[in-house]
């Protein structure tokens, strides 16, 4: 083969090659804008396109707070019961509800420092204030209206209450217990039910889809172990 030959011969072949590095070239941009187009259609389909940092007065921001608080109350109920009973099943139930909502808690909680919010309510509203007049009672009218009291949530126990559920032992213990929770669940529930209509971030109003479900299995669990015990939820 003359010089000539060969640097012909090169020259086509280096031809080629581009062409060949061209066509993985466009075929890797196809690929990836057809990824692209995928992931943006699946996220538009689920509705799930980055939403705007709440208000302090919206409803997302006034669920997180005030759940933040109700199920600091539900902890603070199970360790109280916890060391007051040896009742295994009790115990264990404790200790679902004290995990459960300690880690919803602490994901209310991480929103709002996010969102860079406030973990008061601002300018003195009360509990409550994101209803929008609502009375957060839902369909189980409220609870129980003495644990509720003034300026407290749905279904939340009061001081006295909790002083008796801890002087309390045993049987008596376990009875008081499962009926303030009920009472706290169904005040829970309520609340979950409300955000998960008004809340405008997609997560937190899956968050409160998941409580509602959850707490209304234990409502039921609950209803079963006080009249194993010959007794009836108070509400």
């Amino acid at each position: 083969m003359t010089a000539e030959a060969v640097r012909k011969a090169g020259s086509e072949g280096e031809e080629r090659g581009r062409a060949r590095r061209g066509r993985w070239v466009a075929g890797g941009v196809v690929v990836l804008a057809l990824l692209i187009a995928g992931v943006a259609a699946v996220a538009s389909a689920r509705g799930e396109e980055e939403p705007r940092v709440p208000g302090t007065d919206s409803a997302d921001a006034g669920f997180a707070r005030d759940m933040a608080v109700h199920h600091q109350q539900a902890v603070e109920m199970s360790f109280i019961v916890r060391d007051r009973t040896d009742d295994e099943d009790v115990r264990r139930l404790a200790y679902d509800i004290a995990n459960t909502q300690a880690n919803q808690r602490g994901m209310l909680l991480g929103w709002l420092d996010l969102w860079e919010l406030p973990k008061v309510a601002p300018n003195g509203a009360g509990p409550m204030a994101w209803m929008k007049g609502e009375d957060g009672h839902g369909e189980h009218g409220g609870g129980h209206e003495g644990g509720g009291g003034v300026g407290l949530m749905p279904g939340m126990a009061t001081k006295d209450e909790l002083k008796r559920l801890g002087a309390l032992r045993g049987e008596e213990a376990e009875v008081f217990f499962l009926q303030l929770m009920t009472d706290h669940h169904l005040g829970g529930v309520s609340m979950a039910e409300a955000c998960a209509s008004r809340c405008a971030v997609p997560v937190e109003k899956r968050l409160a889809r998941g409580m509602v479900e959850g707490q209304q299995s234990e409502l039921g669990l609950m209803r079963d172990m006080l009249a194993a015990r010959g007794a009836k939820p108070r509400s």
